[in-house]
């Protein structure tokens, strides 16, 4: 039970720390890192101009899901952390057409699908009721902001 507890702690935690670095376009750093020059060698996501502002809000509302589904496991809420996962995170009709326009990098866009389907993953995990393969289901798609946020930039 300790394990979990701390598990949804850290996921919290790393949930803030990526709503607060989305939510401020990046400006969150470090103090000791203010003064250094930091090399960004991630690629371009390749977001069409029109489509970055609306890109970097469903960046933060995926974040608000997470930390949703978090507090609903906390609570052993598994039904409802399910349905947040398929309807804020899953592969809907309209997200695979979003991620299939928002850019011409078919990486970034392939990677986003994952994420999406991932979701999906999630909430069929959730739905066992099970609470360690929920927690892997869970890092295994906040895998994907991983990979993505370490090799796109906008």
């Amino acid at each position: 039970m300790k394990k979990n507890l701390l598990l949804v702690a850290v996921l919290f935690g790393c949930g803030l720390a990526v709503s607060v670095f989305a939510a401020e376009g990046g400006a969150a750093m470090d103090h000791s890192m203010h003064h250094q020059h930091v090399m960004d060698d991630r690629i371009s996501a390749g977001v069409h101009p029109e489509m970055k502002q609306h890109q970097l809000a469903n960046m933060r509302s995926h974040v608000a899901a997470v930390q949703s589904i978090v507090g609903h496991l906390a609570k052993s809420e598994f039904d409802q952390a399910s349905q947040e996962a398929h309807s804020k995170l899953g592969l809907t009709d309209e997200m695979k057409k979003m991620c299939s326009t928002m850019s011409d990098n078919k990486e970034f866009t392939s990677l986003g699908l994952a994420f999406h389907k991932s979701g999906d993953d999630l909430g069929d995990a959730l739905q066992t009721k099970d609470m360690k393969k929920s927690l892997q289901a869970l890092h295994d798609t906040m895998d994907y902001c991983v990979k993505c946020h370490a090799t796109f930039r906008q």
